[in-house]
């Protein structure tokens, strides 16, 4: 699989980095939102893909990174590609799972920071939550004007729960 994954601290990209191409995987880091999106961009550029495929199998995006934030980033890739699987690393889930919907106007998966190695390797090779989440936003865009209530929100974010199976919250 090939992985952009873009995180501030340092020490965790090379943890990343090294976890996953250890499983055989192909991974490009970054350090900030600004050069993440740059990388993404240029990806796009010299490798279009067709409507349904993607640049990347997934992109790890931390929420709060400097130049760009993570939901900044999402909003950028998914406007090149709405079929990109991003996957928020993030300390503050309830906040990034609200702004996914809020601003991304769609659900994306998120891992609880602090999260072991084998957790993100075993995350990002479950295509099947991905899948999941594909239909789960379908009945999102369904919603005429995504304003969703507290209660419609808990609702979905339950049904992430259940289907990252534990593992990352």
């Amino acid at each position: 699989m090939e992985i952009l994954i873009a995180d501030d601290e340092e020490d965790l990209l090379d943890q990343y980095k090294f976890a996953l191409e250890a499983k055989g995987h192909s991974v490009i880091t970054c350090k900030d939102g600004e050069q993440c999106l740059k990388v993404y961009t240029t990806e796009s550029e010299q490798r279009p893909v067709n409507d349904s495929d993607t640049q990347f199998d997934a992109v790890v995006l931390d929420y709060q990174m400097p130049q760009k934030n993570g939901i900044e980033v999402a909003k950028g890739i998914l406007g090149i590609n709405p079929h990109q699987r991003i996957i928020f690393a993030s300390g503050h889930i309830q906040e990034t799972f609200l702004d996914s919907i809020k601003q991304l106007r769609q659900i994306t998966e998120i891992m609880q920071k602090p999260f072991s190695l084998q957790a993100l390797v075993d995350t990002i090779e479950d295509k099947d939550i991905y899948l999941q989440l594909e239909k789960l936003n379908v009945d999102i865009a369904a919603i005429k004007e995504l304003n969703p209530s507290h209660a419609q929100i808990k609702a979905y974010f339950d049904v992430l729960c259940r289907l990252q199976k534990g593992r990352t919250f």
